[in-house]
């Protein structure tokens, strides 16, 4: 699943194609991606809307329109958003088209179609119960080292785990909580309530940077990302542990161990991420 680097990454290569576009026609494949409101409300909402503003919201993307509507984009797995000159081709597993007023395409397209889509009223967003929860996000002014600490406090459980809940820090998933925990030295089976606060500290400035350093390399491509142009990341070159259970380790050389937390691949380093 595109985590917070991938969809800031989406929103900074789509801007200069469709911000100011109007959409003009809106062209449904498969409208059952569509979560609310009708396909029909979803098209009259839309239709004959310049895109005012992109936003990013954690793992969301948000496309503000004219008529104050919010266009909710979560690709979940395989999905992504894409920008199609009036020249290029369709692109393959397009399920939403909408036809901008330049002869280009704003495309929502799904491989696995786990994907949802949403158009909203201002009032309407706490209905969607994902975005609604949100909780800070890495390198915001709301992501501070006392707010980690206070939420770490008690929390039982697994830290992997605990990192993963949206609740807590949004836009984190699996590629960038095994990074984060292993560049913080913190094993992925301890729970989260015995970090101490000097660990905390580097837990949080760890998180910044493997956030950081993901938008920077314009996000992870191992197999369906891509950005707003079609374009693949590179920051699965420079990661130290996901995808690389069996290898060794880029700072000791001793083996990664991949294991199962919550139902999630991890993998960590039993020599730097020791489990106290």
């Amino acid at each position: 699943m595109p985590e917070m680097p991938e969809l800031e990454t989406i929103k900074r290569s789509l801007e200069p194609h469709i911000k100011g576009r109007r959409i003009d026609d809106v062209e449904l494949l498969l409208s059952r991606q569509i979560k609310h409101p009708s396909p029909e409300e979803f098209v009259s909402r839309i239709k004959g809307q310049r895109i005012r503003e992109l936003q990013r919201r954690g793992k969301y993307l948000i496309l503000v329109l004219d008529n104050h509507i919010f266009l909710v984009i979560h690709l979940r797995m395989s999905g992504q958003a894409c920008y199609c000159g009036p020249n290029d081709s369709d692109r393959k597993h397009s399920r939403i088209i909408f036809h901008l007023d330049d002869g280009a395409r704003f495309v929502f397209a799904d491989t696995r179609t786990l994907g949802t889509i949403y158009a909203m009223r201002e009032d309407e967003l706490s209905m969607i119960n994902g975005l609604a929860e949100l909780g800070p996000e890495p390198l915001s002014d709301d992501f501070t080292i006392e707010y980690l600490k206070d939420v770490l406090s008690g929390k039982k459980g697994k830290i992997k785990s605990f990192l993963l809940k949206q609740n807590y820090i949004a836009g984190l998933g699996n590629i960038y909580v095994d990074e984060c925990l292993f560049l913080a030295g913190i094993n992925p089976l301890r729970t989260p309530d015995s970090v101490t606060g000097a660990e905390a500290k580097k837990l949080h400035a760890c998180i910044n940077k493997v956030i950081e350093d993901g938008i920077n390399d314009g996000g992870t491509t191992f197999r369906d990302y891509r950005d707003g142009v079609g374009g693949k990341g590179s920051h699965q070159n420079n990661l130290y542990a996901y995808g690389r259970g069996g290898q060794p380790c880029r700072k000791c050389g001793t083996i990664m161990e991949k294991i199962k937390v919550g139902g999630r691949g991890t993998v960590y380093c039993p020599k730097c991420q020791k489990l106290k």
